[in-house]
C-alpha cells in the first residue's frame, strides 16, 4: 500500500509497467515502460477500493476520461464502429503503441477499464460521478460491442475475432473466431452494468435496451469436470499464467460461491483443475491473483499459502516484483527478472479480500481467514455502497464489528458472530454519517 501511494495520485500520470521506479540503464525497460490494459494496469488499482484509497484510484480514471477521444478515434479508424475501445498498449497520451496484435488491438479493453468506472461509483456512491462519467464511459463501449458484433439467424450475438489473454501467445490461433469467456465476460458486464446504472439513472427506457442486448449474447463455456473454459472446446487442459477464463468469477463478481450449487461447483471444479495443471508457466502475479480467487472462493489457507508463494518467491529483498520465480523452489518454469508492479497491488488485494468482501450486495467480515490467523484486525476499509468498516478478531472469533455509512442507505450483513449453518443476513437502514458499533454478546 505503500507502494500504491507512491505511485498512484491525483494529477499524476496513472501506473506505468514501473511506474515512478523505472530504471532503465540507459535503455528501455521492459515493455517499453508502457501501459499494458490486459491486465497490468487493471490490477494495479484493485487495492484502491476496499483499501479505502479512491483518492488515488481517481488519478486513473481522470487519466482515461482525458484520452476518451483519442480512444474514440483510434475506434473510428481501426474498428469503423462509433462508441469507445481504448488500445490494449497504449502511449501517455492514449495513443495505441501495438504488440501482439491480439491483446494490443482486443475489442473488450475498454470493458475491463470500465469496470475500475462502475467499482469507483459502487465503493463511492458518488451519484455525480455515475451521471457524468461512470455510465457514459459503460454507455460508449455497449454501443461499440454492438455495433462491431455479428448476430446468427436466432439474434445470438458473437465477435467476428476473440481473443484471451495471453492464450497461445502471438500465434495464429490465438485469434477465436468464437467467442472466448474473457471476451463473454466482459461483454456480459457490460451490459449488465449499463443496465443497474441507467435504472439508477432513471433511464428506463435505456435499462429496457441494454437488458435485451445482455440477453443477446451466450451463456459462459463449462466443461462439467474443469470447470471454466478458454472458449466452447477449449478446456483449461495447461498452465498459464493468465487466468483470462475466470473473469466471470473475479474480478468481475458474475459468478460467486454464495450464488448457489451450480455456481459453486463451477468455481471449485475450475480452481481444482488449475491446481491439476499445476503452476509451470505462472508468473509472480498469477499467485497474487490466485490469492484473490481462493480469498473470494472462501478458502483462507489456500488464498495465504498462494500470497506467501508471491512474498517469498517472486519478489527481490526490496519487495518489488519480478515475475519469474527468485526462489529455486520450482514455483514456475519462468525464472527471469523484469520487474513490473501489478503483482504487488494484486497481493494488497488480496489480503483485503480474505479480510472483507461485499461484492455480492452482503457485506462479510473476515470471509477468508486461515485457520492459524487467530488474532486478527483491520480499521477502516470500504465496501460497496460507501460503507467504512473496522473489525476485530480474538482467537479465532469475530468480537466486534464498527460500520459508518458515508452515504447513507441500506446495509446488509452477514452475521459476524452467527456460528450456525448458512449466512444470516442482518439488515439496517443507516443515515448519512451515522455509525454502529456492533459487539459479540
Amino acid at each position: 500500500m505503500y507502494k500504491f501511494g507512491a505511485a498512484a495520485r491525483k494529477g499524476a500520470p496513472p501506473i506505468s509497467l514501473q511506474a515512478v521506479w523505472t530504471a532503465d540503464n540507459g535503455l528501455l525497460p521492459p515493455w517499453k515502460g508502457d501501459f499494458h490494459h490486459d491486465l497490468n494496469t487493471q490490477l494495479s488499482y484493485w487495492p484502491a477500493y476496499a483499501g479505502n484509497q479512491l483518492e488515488h484510484e481517481e488519478g486513473f480514471l481522470d487519466w482515461l476520461w482525458s484520452v476518451r477521444a483519442e480512444g474514440k478515434k483510434y475506434t473510428r479508424w481501426f474498428f469503423e464502429a462509433e462508441g469507445l475501445n481504448i488500445p490494449g498498449v497504449s502511449t501517455l497520451t492514449g495513443t495505441q503503441m501495438g504488440g501482439w496484435s491480439q491483446y494490443s488491438y482486443s475489442p473488450t479493453v475498454s470493458a475491463w477499464l470500465g469496470h475500475h468506472f462502475y467499482l469507483h461509483w459502487r465503493y463511492s456512491q458518488d451519484k455525480e460521478f455515475l451521471k457524468e462519467r461512470g455510465y457514459p464511459w459503460i454507455r460508449d463501449v455497449a454501443i461499440f460491442l454492438e455495433q462491431i458484433s455479428e448476430q446468427d439467424d436466432l439474434g445470438m450475438r458473437k465477435l467476428p475475432l476473440s481473443s484471451s489473454p495471453e492464450i497461445f501467445d502471438n500465434r495464429r490461433e490465438a485469434w477465436f473466431d468464437i467467442t472466448t469467456n474473457y471476451d463473454l465476460a466482459l461483454i456480459r458486464f457490460t451490459y449488465r452494468a449499463a443496465l443497474e446504472m441507467a435504472k439508477e439513472l432513471g433511464l428506463e427506457g435505456e435499462a429496457e435496451y441494454w437488458n435485451a442486448i445482455l440477453h443477446q449474447w451466450p451463456a459462459m463455456a463449462v466443461d462439467p469436470k474443469s470447470g471454466l473454459m478458454f472458449a466452447p472446446g477449449f478446456p483449461y487442459n495447461e498452465s498459464h499464467r493468465h487466468f483470462s477464463h475466470l473473469m466471470a468469477f473475479h474480478p468481475l463478481g458474475m459468478i460467486d460461491v454464495s450464488g448457489g450449487a451450480e455456481q459453486a461447483e463451477i468455481i471449485y471444479n475450475t480452481l481444482r483443475n488449475m491446481e491439476k495443471q499445476g503452476p509451470n508457466w505462472w508468473t509472480g502475479y498469477s499467485y497474487s491473483w490466485m490469492g484473490n480467487l481462493y480469498a473470494r472462493a472462501l478458502e483462507g489457507d489456500k488464498a495465504a499459502e498462494a500470497l506467501r508463494d508471491f512474498a517469498t518467491c517472486f519478489t527481490l529483498p526490496s519487495s518489488f516484483h519480478v515475475n519469474g520465480d527468485q526462489s529455486g523452489t520450482g514455483k514456475s518454469r519462468f525464472t527471469y527478472r523484469p520487474f513490473t508492479l501489478e503483482g504487488n497491488f494484486a497481493y494488497a488485494s488480496g489480503i483485503h479480500e480474505m479480510l472483507l468482501q461485499s461484492h455480492t450486495g452482503n457485506i462479510r467480515i473476515f470471509p477468508a481467514i486461515p485457520e492459524s490467523w487467530q488474532d486478527v484486525s483491520f480499521h477502516t476499509l470500504r465496501t460497496e455502497g460507501a460503507f467504512l468498516v473496522s473489525a476485530n478478531m480474538e482467537n479465532g472469533v469475530c468480537t466486534q464489528v464498527e460500520i459508518t455509512s458515508e452515504k447513507g442507505g441500506t446495509l446488509r450483513l452477514a452475521d459476524p458472530f452467527h456460528k450456525g449453518s448458512g449466512p444470516k443476513i442482518l439488515e439496517f437502514s443507516m443515515e448519512q454519517g451515522e455509525t454502529r458499533v456492533l459487539e459479540r454478546e
